[in-house]
């Protein structure tokens, strides 16, 4: 694997979860307005695809272009302001979740992609993002954290219609070009 080639993968993983920030938002009034996107699903990809560092790192970027005050989060929000908002746990989570998923992935590659990849995008994609989203929130909307953690179930419906987009698309990726798994190389 180049330094180069790895670089363009990066960026393009960054490039993805961007683009998922053009799909509609809604948020929750409850919640204090946490928003649901499809962003996250780029977070689970790139876990998934690019193994724990580059994956990691096609986040890293995003949230970088993010705080430079480029609109790319869902609803085109952007700059500094959003990294002190109640999402910001969550944001911040996005990292340790692409980490924890490549890991996850990386660990069961004796094993289907398939389920690899569904364990992988649940474990990271999920639990590690609510790990930090969670209180996250609790501090930065000032609710209690079982509050916020019952108030953040409401996410898990779509979340798991993510696990099993990037499962799909782990495994068809896999099937027609392997080598495009980093994850595992």
């Amino acid at each position: 694997m180049t330094k180069d080639r790895s670089l363009v993968q990066i960026a393009l993983y960054a490039a993805l979860i961007a683009a998922l920030g053009f799909m509609p938002a809604f948020s929750i009034p409850f919640l204090s307005g946490v928003p649901i996107t499809a962003q996250s699903l780029g977070v689970m990809l790139a876990g998934v695809m690019l193994g724990p560092v580059r994956g990691s790192l096609a986040v890293i970027l995003f949230l970088f272009l993010v705080a430079l005050g480029m609109p790319l989060l869902a609803g085109g929000r952007g700059g500094l302001a959003v990294f002190y908002g109640p999402s910001a746990g969550f944001l911040i989570g996005w990292v340790l979740g692409a980490f924890v998923a490549g890991s996850v992935m990386k660990a069961t590659g004796e094993r289907n992609v398939l389920f690899s990849a569904a364990l992988s995008a649940v474990i990271g994609g999920i639990g590690a993002v609510y790990l930090i989203g969670i209180p996250g929130l609790s501090i930065l909307a000032g609710l209690p954290l079982d509050k916020a953690a019952l108030g953040s179930l409401v996410y898990i419906p779509g979340d798991l219609i993510k696990v099993a987009i990037t499962a799909v698309v782990a495994q068809t990726v896999a099937r027609g070009m392997p080598s495009a798994l980093l994850s595992r190389a």
